[in-house]
């Protein structure tokens, strides 16, 4: 199969559709009215508890206008235990379409999606986790984030058109960078964006790697009941 090669992009990008899930919590109550200001009509893609911090902010009236649960827009609810939440042909198709790429357009239209102008996802606090003491290696497993690393690698990935948020600390500058430019934000902003999310993921998964590089197999079973499959 050819590589999808692309050779024209948007400088600046209209934030029309955002898809937001995070643990870290920090900022958010700033940064969802003012984006919601900054960005009118956006709509904002939300799972969990993010939702529901998300809708208490916007307060009802403006949580019907701009927020929507993304099991409701995927149409598949949350597997048991949030383990399945947004991974979706929708949500990437809403990712890693193209502007300029017609067979894009098309499915995005034939599948009835969105595409996704910007992530704002940091993921399970792992680092936090194992640093604790009496921490089990179940406690470090169950806290190792499988759809917040894939948004963010994927919105990182097509930086040409979307902005991956992982860092409540850009919140401000992207607010003001939005307020100024009537909503849109600029290549170059994306760009930096994109450095610092592989950054991030790259960190996340050595913080992973190393905690796990020790455990050996009797360990794992004296932590559950084993059953050999017939």
């Amino acid at each position: 199969m050819a590589l999808n090669l692309v050779d024209e992009i948007d400088g600046s990008v209209a934030v029309r559709n955002v898809l937001m899930s995070v643990s870290d919590k920090t900022g958010l109550e700033k940064f969802v009215p003012g984006l919601v200001a900054a960005c009118p009509g956006v709509k904002i893609f939300s799972t969990g508890g993010t939702y529901s911090a998300v809708e208490k902010m916007l307060g009802s009236e403006a949580a019907r206008e701009h927020l929507v649960a993304v099991s409701d827009y995927t149409g598949q609810p949350e597997m048991q235990g949030g383990l399945v939440k947004t991974l979706d042909f929708k949500i990437y198709l809403g990712l890693l379409s193209e502007t300029y790429n017609d067979a894009h357009r098309q499915d995005l239209v034939r599948t009835q999606a969105v595409a996704i102008d910007m992530v704002v996802v940091n993921l399970y606090p792992f680092k936090q986790t194992v640093a604790c003491a009496g921490v089990t290696p179940e406690d470090a497993r169950t806290n190792i984030d499988i759809g917040g690393p894939c948004m963010v690698r994927a919105s990182a990935k097509n930086y040409l058109r979307v902005a991956s948020v992982t860092d409540p600390a850009d919140y401000g500058v992207l607010l003001e960078e939005l307020g100024a430019n009537k909503g849109r934000l600029n290549l170059g902003t994306r760009l930096r964006l994109m450095k610092k999310a592989f950054t991030h993921t790259a960190g996340y998964d050595a913080a992973i790697a190393d905690y796990f590089a020790g455990l050996q197999e009797p360990e794992v079973r004296g932590l559950y009941k084993v059953h050999d499959q017939p």
